[in-house]
């Protein structure tokens, strides 16, 4: 293709919570820089992925799946996700082939029909189901909306997502490359880093820690080992969680550490030397300034 014909634009991914909107953008990427967790609500920022190859780049926003906020940092959240559809070339609608259409998807349904630009439907998770079964599905949303185009997708077995691409890069307008080729992802590894660390503390804590979890990265530096060190605190609501993050004679903290470490490693392609810290914030969802101090800045998006 020559230069003047290279395609660019920003197309934002919406779902409800656990429609496995990160996994599709880790697909597409080819590497991890969402975090993947089955509890809902894990995305809160933009991460946004980038895609380059020789003939379009294609810069991805991940948003936060749309829920009735309980709290400020709710809904901020949600602001967050429908603000990612301001200025966006194109929008995937993810939906999951294992749940019927919800008030939550008619909640997006609404704001999308306001939208001028292709809307994509990605029912996701067709590994899970009989193939017999998705002609409802389709039928169910296709009647609340009229899609530019239905994609049955697996994120996770990548079926029929070069086909989405494809379709994609076809209507996006000839632009310029945006990020240099081999960047992945426009935010600072700090936020990545602190991503993963979070999504360790969710998968191995199950239900015992709520989404009231934070972490923020205080520094990260190279060391007389010639170790990338990073610094990290861990927040929590309550001194309990504290405990059960700590777990008996530091095992679960221990546990985070080595498995967020090997991440993190892989992001950065180097050793690093993981130091977490868990700290008490009582109530810090509800506090705007706390909001902000943690990374969750309205000014960002």
């Amino acid at each position: 293709m020559t230069n003047k014909e290279f395609k660019s634009g920003f197309v934002a991914i919406i779902g409800r919570p656990n429609v496995g909107k990160s996994t599709l953008l880790n697909r597409v990427i080819g590497q991890k820089i969402a975090i993947m967790s089955d509890k809902a609500q894990t995305t809160r920022n933009r991460i946004q992925g980038v895609y380059t190859d020789e003939e379009a780049q294609i810069v991805f926003i991940d948003t936060p799946g749309i829920h009735k906020p309980k709290h400020a940092l709710g809904d901020f959240m949600v602001n967050t996700a429908y603000s990612a559809l301001k200025g966006v070339d194109a929008v995937l609608f993810v939906v999951s082939a294992i749940q019927s259409i919800g008030p939550g998807d008619r909640l997006i349904i609404e704001k999308l029909k306001n939208l001028s630009v292709p809307v994509y439907l990605l029912i996701n998770k067709i590994d899970l189901v009989h193939p017999d079964s998705l002609f409802e599905t389709i039928e169910s949303y296709t009647s609340e909306l009229e899609f530019s185009e239905v994609f049955p997708i697996s994120a996770l077995e990548g079926n029929n997502v070069p086909e989405m691409m494809n379709t994609l890069k076809s209507t996006l307008p000839v632009g310029p490359q945006y990020y240099p080729a081999d960047q992945i992802m426009d935010h600072p590894e700090y936020f990545v880093v602190a991503e993963f660390i979070r999504e360790k503390i969710l998968l191995l804590t199950k239900e015992e820690i709520p989404h009231s979890v934070a972490v923020q990265v205080q520094s990260m530096q190279r060391n007389e080992n010639d170790k990338v060190e990073v610094q990290a605190t861990i927040i929590v609501e309550r001194k309990s969680q504290k405990g059960i993050i700590i777990g008996a004679q530091g095992s679960m903290i221990k546990k985070i550490g080595q498995m967020a470490r090997r991440d993190i490693e892989r992001l950065l392609d180097d050793k690093v030397y993981l130091d977490l810290w868990v700290k008490v914030q009582k109530d810090w969802r509800n506090k705007q300034t706390y909001i902000n101090e943690l990374g969750y800045k309205k000014t960002d998006y």
